[in-house]
């Protein structure tokens, strides 16, 4: 029986990089602009890096275009390396996640990234963590502004990539935030949402996914549902058993 594709946010699902992207925005700002008072209070939460460019252009009264954007995501990407290289870097990998990536990778599900992170910054925050070789492909946050047509650029990749077609019923969207949680609907795929960003349980809820969990280390419920959804049944070794 054929495997699904199952989609990742990263920043929130993923890991905790202790606020490193966002500071490295506004760093870049201040460094290519000078004024931070002039910065707007950004919301990175589900945001693409796409819409954060355009929002920090405005706010400084600059055209955007190719060339500010480009030289925004430049300055951003040489403070990135900086803060994630930082040793008083408090980030780290969520719980739950390199168990569930093991046992869905070891079991031929096809794992992507949807994120809204621009790609080079996407991988920097990845390798960092250790968790880089698990993706060959996704949808990055350069791509578009709006995150609900990421989607769809996943989902195209995937096929390319494994030379197969995704049903939306084949496909799954994982994520933090109810923005996620859209970008699924907006391709028909089922979501899972984790409550280890900044969006409680219910919050989440209410947006309406196909399953909520506080974590990913509820490994258990989410793939006795995946089984379902994909039709396979996935092994799990001693250590990947059901959760509380």
């Amino acid at each position: 029986m054929r495997c699904g594709l199952v989609l990742f946010d990263i920043d929130g699902t993923l890991i905790d990089t202790g606020g490193a992207g966002l500071e490295a925005i506004r760093l870049a700002a201040c460094d290519l602009y000078g004024d931070r008072a002039a910065l707007p209070e950004l919301d990175v939460r589900g945001a693409t890096d796409a819409g954060l460019a355009r929002d920090v252009l405005t706010a400084f009264g600059l055209e955007i275009g190719p060339a500010t954007v480009g030289e925004l995501y430049e300055a951003y990407l040489v403070r990135l390396r900086e803060q994630l290289g930082a040793d008083s870097l408090e980030g780290k990998v969520l719980p739950g996640v390199c168990e569930i990536l093991d046992v869905l990778e070891e079991a031929g599900v096809v794992l992507g990234l949807l994120t809204g992170n621009i790609e080079a910054g996407a991988r920097l925050k990845l390798q960092r963590f250790g968790l880089d070789h698990y993706f060959a492909f996704g949808a990055f946050g350069h791509e578009h502004v709006e995150r609900d047509r990421l989607g769809p650029v996943a989902v195209a990749r995937a096929a390319e990539v494994h030379q197969r077609s995704f049903n939306p019923s084949e496909t799954v969207v994982v994520g933090d935030t109810p923005r996620d949680i859209s970008c699924g609907h907006a391709i028909g795929a089922r979501t899972i949402a984790v409550a280890t960003g900044s969006f409680s349980l219910e919050q989440l809820r209410s947006c309406d996914p196909t399953l909520a969990v506080r974590s990913l280390e509820e490994i258990g419920e989410i793939l006795d549902r995946m089984e379902g959804w994909f039709d396979k049944e996935i092994e799990r070794g001693a250590d990947h058993g059901h959760t509380a």
